[in-house]
């Protein structure tokens, strides 16, 4: 992944947050990097901001403003608060820092304490002289992308988990006889951004259940649906599709989200920030909070426009994040239909795919200046973020899961369609062979792009585990695909020369697994699960096909044997939970293949004690059916279903009956 350079900018001044005026007699504390703070002064007047703000809304009092006055508007209001930016030395000393750094993206972080500068749209700011891009949208330039977040400032660090299976609401309303709002186009693109995610089947009623694993949609929401949804399940992604509208609360007028009403779906109800924030953090019967959002995107006129400073509270982006919401994506201006649904298909489909989310931000307002013109969406846009400390090994760790769960999804599918699903489900395309062939080689040669593109990615880690860990999963994609191809194969009746060439595949798929292990041994040659799956692929009858290449094992790798035998004793003495479980599954493993490599010094009945030994604390440290657990269980059954020898079919078994504690669960599984 590209690195991202964080700039911290505060802008502080004494007193409460609420109940001040912006005036340029004001001064601001301005606080960036290393050096000592600056004072600026706001060049606008709180009426005066209220009054070019109105003039960004498209329309005062049911009369359109004309494109060239608010294109203008635009204009002026950015330079005006580039001047501001350009005040602070140590702001532009960051900013230029990257420069010429291979396409690094600045994440300008804004933090304010005070509600009258949550009003002026920093993201609209054109660039002085002397900052990257100077004279065009600071935040639209290219010389040196930079994004700019919004945040509040805490006394103590938000949590942050980013690294969750993703679970998404989406609720949309449009009450009463107010305009309908694009539901269509957002499912549509929130569906399109989970496709790689749900399992492939042959019948729609059967895609839909699977989608419902990940999507869950909200038509006609109320307030309290969706206090039920998030109270009964931890949803990281929130989207609400709604109208903006005004809410006024005595003399303040601020805006909140036109829901349906509880008692009635024709009525409206005009939910604020806080009383949003409140659900969005719903407890359940316990009193403890389910789970927070990582993320809620606000398709809402308004959502992000504070309008008033009289009183406590913000705008609902504003609200949200204070409550605890780590990413908060709103609209500070109306925002057109179109640019909504362009930016839920943005915004979805990087942060499911695993982007980092300040750059699906940076392609966002991007395409909003492309693929919206004539409006000023691109600045509407404002984005209200936590990032801790640790954010980017997160985001990384998420964006590997989900590659990952992508490449689960096509093993599902193959595993149907050659029948060995572990639940006994079977593909109908397995009637057709042809059709079942083809799909078959499309989702291998899409498994082997993806695989490959992810193992050239370079590798922030200094450590190699990494390209390592990458390398030994494209290995092991290898291995099943082999065995697929042969599977196949042995199924085939009728066309010798058609089963030949899939054993040929899977020969060929064997061979490079066989290969991506050793590369992967080259980059860290002391994992002792690498060398054991290297010495597996050698010894299978696939590659160990003649009585000469088998004996010869012992002499050319008994020492790799003994090697990695005695890495994983070390590892195992200070090893606990899972990863003491995944050492066990390895001993017992080199135990097995001790028939090929062992030599002399191989005896048939200890093998026989260390495999019972070590699949038994196996049981005792988890549950049989923990992944460590199953994972060995596949492992060893491969060994009797697809790699059958007489040396070693007897250990398999014994394997397989002690993680089963039942010797007759020996059913054949991929």
């Amino acid at each position: 992944m590209k690195d991202i350079h964080n700039v911290k900018l505060e802008l502080l001044r004494p007193g409460p947050a609420h109940n001040q005026l912006l005036s340029p007699l004001t001064p601001y504390l301005a606080l960036c990097g290393a050096d000592g703070p600056t004072t600026v002064y706001m060049p606008f007047e709180q009426r005066q901001l209220l009054n070019r703000l109105e003039r960004l809304r498209y329309e005062i009092d049911g009369t359109t403003v004309s494109p060239t006055q608010r294109e203008a508007e635009v204009r002026e209001m950015g330079e005006a608060i580039g001047k501001v930016l350009g005040q602070i030395p140590s702001l532009l000393s960051e900013l230029s820092d990257p420069r010429g750094d291979g396409g690094k993206l600045v994440h300008l972080r804004l933090s304010l304490s005070a509600f009258e500068l949550g009003m002026v749209p920093f993201e609209t700011a054109i660039a002085p002289d002397g900052f990257p891009g100077s004279g065009s949208p600071l935040f639209l330039q290219s010389r040196t992308p930079i994004v700019i977040t919004r945040e509040v400032r805490r006394g103590r660090p938000l949590p942050v988990e980013w690294n969750r299976p993703p679970r998404i609401l989406f609720a949309f309303a449009s009450p009463g006889d107010i305009p309908e709002v694009p539901a269509q186009d957002h499912l549509e693109a929130l569906r399109r951004a989970i496709e790689p995610w749900v399992k492939i089947k042959d019948t729609d009623e059967e895609r839909i259940a699977e989608v419902k694993k990940i999507l869950t949609v909200l038509p006609n929401a109320s307030l309290e649906q969706i206090r039920e949804a998030c109270s009964t399940t931890p949803y990281t992604h929130v989207h609400i599709l709604a109208h903006g509208a005004p809410l006024f609360e005595a003399v303040d007028r601020r805006y909140g989200v036109l829901l349906c009403s509880d008692a009635d779906p024709d009525l409206i109800d005009v939910v604020d920030g806080e009383r949003l924030a409140i659900v969005l953090t719903a407890r359940d019967a316990s009193g403890n909070t389910k789970s927070r959002p990582s993320v809620v995107t606000l398709a809402t006129c308004d959502s992000g426009n504070i309008n008033s400073v009289l009183t406590p509270g913000g705008s609902i982006a504003h609200e949200l994040h204070a409550a605890g919401i780590p990413w908060v994506f709103a609209s500070q201006f109306p925002l057109w239909m179109r640019a909504s649904s362009i930016a839920a298909e943005i915004i979805y489909s990087g942060l499911l795919r695993g982007d980092d989310p300040r750059w699906v931000l940076y392609d966002l307002r991007q395409r909003l200046r492309t693929d919206s013109p004539g409006t000023h969406d691109w600045a509407s846009i404002v984005c209200y973020a936590t990032v801790p400390w640790n954010f980017e090994q997160q985001v990384e760790a998420f964006r590997d899961e989900r590659i990952r769960r992508r490449l689960d999804v096509k093993f599902d599918r193959i595993d149907e369609l050659v029948g060995v699903n572990a639940d006994g489900r079977k593909s109908s395309a397995m009637r057709n062979p042809v059709r079942r062939d083809e799909e078959l080689k499309d989702l291998c040669a899409s498994i082997r792009t993806e695989l490959k593109a992810w193992c050239a990615e370079p590798i922030t880690e200094k450590l190699p585990r990494t390209k390592a860990e990458r390398l030994g999963m494209a290995a092991a994609s290898e291995k099943r695909i082999g065995i697929a191809y042969f599977l196949i194969a042995n199924s085939d009746t009728g066309d010798d020369e058609a089963a030949h060439e899939k054993r040929m595949e899977g020969r060929k798929a064997y061979e490079s697994s066989r290969d991506l292990y050793r590369e992967a041994l080259e980059v860290e040659p002391y994992n002792p699960w690498l060398i054991t799956q290297y010495l597996s692929m050698l010894a299978t009858p696939i590659l160990a096909d003649t009585p000469e290449t088998w004996n010869s094992l012992a002499k050319d790798y008994g020492l790799w044997w003994e090697t990695a035998r005695l890495f994983s004793e070390w590892q195992l003495c200070n090893a606990t939970g899972e990863q003491r479980a995944y050492i066990l599954a390895t001993l017992a493993e080199l135990s097995l293949l001790g028939v090929a490599y062992g030599g002399q010094r191989f005896r048939t009945a200890q093998a026989e004690r260390d495999i019972r030994k070590y699949c038994e604390e196996m049981l005792r440290l988890l549950d049989a059916d923990a992944f460590p657990v199953l994972s060995t269980q596949r492992q060893f059954r491969r060994y009797l279903d697809y790699w059958a020898r007489d040396q070693w079919n007897n250990l398999a078994q014994i394997a397989l009956a002690t993680l089963t504690n039942n010797s007759r669960s020996l059913s054949t599984r991929n």
